[in-house]
């Protein structure tokens, strides 16, 4: 299986990139920071790629799937996990803020996922995007209602590109609160934000019942995600949600 992971230099995309090389499949692995994705790459098996790219940059994206492409021999999965959340009330978000959570969650993926539809179809191939509970099963969190707006466009934008292309498995994985491990493996989300709108925002999550208390396992979404991907060219799985189980 020629995989194709964007958002592979750390957390959920690395997780998912080396998990699935360690699986058997043969991974490229993309983001902007190379000298990561050269040791996820390591980490995920032989012979699979470390390849910059910027979800920004259209330019970027069409030369690293083609590169991509180029050196697996062609593309059978195509796996979207970046994800940046700007913590904040909606009336202090500022322009910046706004263009950033949907130009790397939104954009980005429409032209990463643009560069590979002709590998997607030759292969009939699968488009995994990982999703939030935040943009699809919940209420916006109070904080990240840009995220969860962008996450719930994301959802959109996968509906309309499985319309025009129905010979293409296109998924939207929808992601709970999960463990990624630390360091370069672990996620990034919250790495930016203001621990006083933290502070401030936090007692509004616990009295919403916005947090469950618990975290999965970053490997049960790797199996999910494998098996999405090993999915026939004559079905689909349109969306799944991975949600930890609550305490007892």
């Amino acid at each position: 299986m020629n995989t194709v992971v964007i958002g592979a230099s750390s957390g959920l995309g690395r997780s998912i990139a080396i998990g699935l090389g360690q699986r058997g499949a043969k991974v490229a692995l993309l983001a902007r920071r190379l000298d990561r994705l050269t040791d996820a790459a390591k980490e995920s098996g032989p012979g699979n790629l470390a390849i910059r790219c910027d979800v920004k940059d259209a330019a970027s994206c069409q030369a690293a799937i083609d590169e991509a492409a180029a050196g697996l021999g062609g593309i059978d999965a195509l796996i979207y996990a970046p994800g940046v959340g700007t913590l904040g009330r909606l009336v202090d978000l500022t322009a910046d803020d706004w263009h950033h959570t949907f130009d790397t969650n939104v954009i980005g993926a429409a032209f990463v996922t643009n560069a590979a539809i002709p590998h997607l179809t030759a292969s009939t191939g699968v488009a995994v995007y990982l999703s939030s509970v935040a943009g699809s099963l919940t209420a916006p969190w109070p904080g990240l209602g840009s995220y969860a707006a962008s996450k719930a466009a994301l959802g959109t934008v996968v509906e309309a590109y499985r319309v025009e292309h129905p010979t293409i498995g296109f998924t939207r994985v929808i992601v709970g609160d999960c463990a990624g491990g630390e360091g370069a493996s672990g996620t990034e989300f919250a790495s930016g934000w203001d621990m006083e709108v933290f502070m401030d925002l936090h007692p509004l999550w616990e009295s919403g019942n916005l947090l469950s208390g618990a975290l999965m396992d970053v490997e049960e979404l790797v199996r999910i995600v494998d098996a999405v991907v090993q999915c026939g060219g004559s079905a689909t799985i349109p969306t799944v949600a991975v949600i930890p189980r609550r305490p007892g």
